[in-house]
């Protein structure tokens, strides 16, 4: 009998061949001006086709939106070139593959911003953390907050870089509503002060995000568009006075789209996967009636329990995906895992990227 982890699911329009997920995992080797992507991404992605669906490394929807050295773009022609040979290679392979849309707000460096102006958020506060700049990891710069006029380009500029996503060959996008983003600012009241339509209640501060949503589904299909959520993880310097209460109401919000999932992060990220008391994840997978998937520090026990259990119709893998590109088969077979190799997982050349062995090398 064949364990529901490694059984087709239904994602949209997205035909799954199994329940793991390639969570995003940013690695810092785009070129840093044009934002392309190279022939090691077409490698890197090709080697993980074996996933049920590839989530791919955060990727920003403008220039604006960028937060970290070395990270890819889909906003111009040249980016959308050089992704349709890694979608071509995924395809080939007999893949799925959807780039995650993202837009950093205040986590971001004025030496990574267009003529080194100051990043955008929903106020202007610092996040007091760190991002990966040309010299290493560097404080984040004050931001400046955004204009109420400005709200309808950001829209704009989600929308266009889910329609370029499309000609670039992907199956999906997943929008980028966590860890501290831009769209995670204006949800969390610890970062997002503002007094107008885009700040206060509940129904405010979800505006933004609901406004891309329709943006993005018009352009390219619901059944096409995933979200990433993290409603109780304390990333990049973000915190909410009542997460239950504004999660319950987001994600019933989410529902008059007809998603294609919901990709939820389980505590913190990359940390605890304890809730405080009154946080439920289970009561906000309940709210949502599309696909959930499932994310933080799961591994082949957990994710076959997850599936079995029908707690989750996905799992997303992150870490092990980095040293493991034949991760399905490796958990199909209770296979022993490679190491990864931490000194490369940021930056660098094929190093890391590219070399780790499958089990059949």
């Amino acid at each position: 009998m064949t364990e529901k982890l490694f059984t087709p699911v239904t994602l949209g329009a997205i035909e799954a061949s199994n329940r793991i997920a390639m969570a995003p995992l940013t690695r810092n080797r785009a070129d840093n001006d044009s934002g392309e992507v190279g022939d090691m991404h077409v490698d890197y992605y090709r080697q993980r086709a074996g996933a049920g669906v590839i989530i791919t490394e955060a990727t920003q929807i403008s220039a604006e939106g960028k937060g970290y050295f070395q990270t890819p773009g889909i906003y111009s022609e040249g980016q959308v070139a050089a992704w349709r040979n890694v979608t071509d290679a995924v395809h080939a392979e007999g893949g799925k593959i959807v780039v995650q849309l993202w837009h950093v707000g205040r986590i971001s460096h004025t030496s990574l911003q267009p003529e080194g102006q100051s990043p955008v958020a929903p106020s202007a506060l610092n996040a007091g953390v760190k991002t990966f700049t040309a010299n290493g990891f560097e404080n984040t710069s004050d931001p400046r907050a955004l204009e109420a006029a400005e709200m309808a380009r950001l829209v704009y500029d989600y929308t266009h870089a889910a329609e370029m996503a499309i000609r670039a060959g992907f199956d999906g996008v997943e929008v980028h509503a966590a860890n501290g983003y831009l769209l995670d600012q204006f949800l969390k009241t610890g970062s997002n002060k503002r007094d107008d339509a885009y700040g206060g209640n509940l129904e405010n501060r979800a505006r933004l995000l609901m406004e891309v949503l329709e943006g993005v589904t018009k352009a390219i299909g619901a059944d096409r568009t995933g979200i990433r959520l993290s409603p109780f993880s304390p990333a990049n310097g973000i915190s909410d006075d009542a997460p239950q209460e504004t999660f319950e109401y987001v994600v019933k919000g989410l529902n008059r789209f007809g998603l294609a999932y919901l990709h939820m992060i389980e505590g913190a990220t990359g940390g605890s996967r304890d809730l405080a008391a009154g946080e439920d994840l289970k009561a906000l997978r309940k709210l949502f009636d599309g696909p959930y998937m499932a994310n933080n520090g799961y591994d082949r026990d957990m994710a076959l329990q997850a599936t079995a259990n029908d707690d989750a119709e996905m799992v997303a893998i992150g870490r092990p995906y980095i040293a493991n590109p034949d991760l399905v088969e490796r958990y199909r077979q209770d296979a022993p895992l490679n190491a990864g190799n931490g000194d490369t997982y940021y930056g660098g050349g094929r190093e890391g990227f590219t070399d780790y062995p499958t089990l059949d090398n």
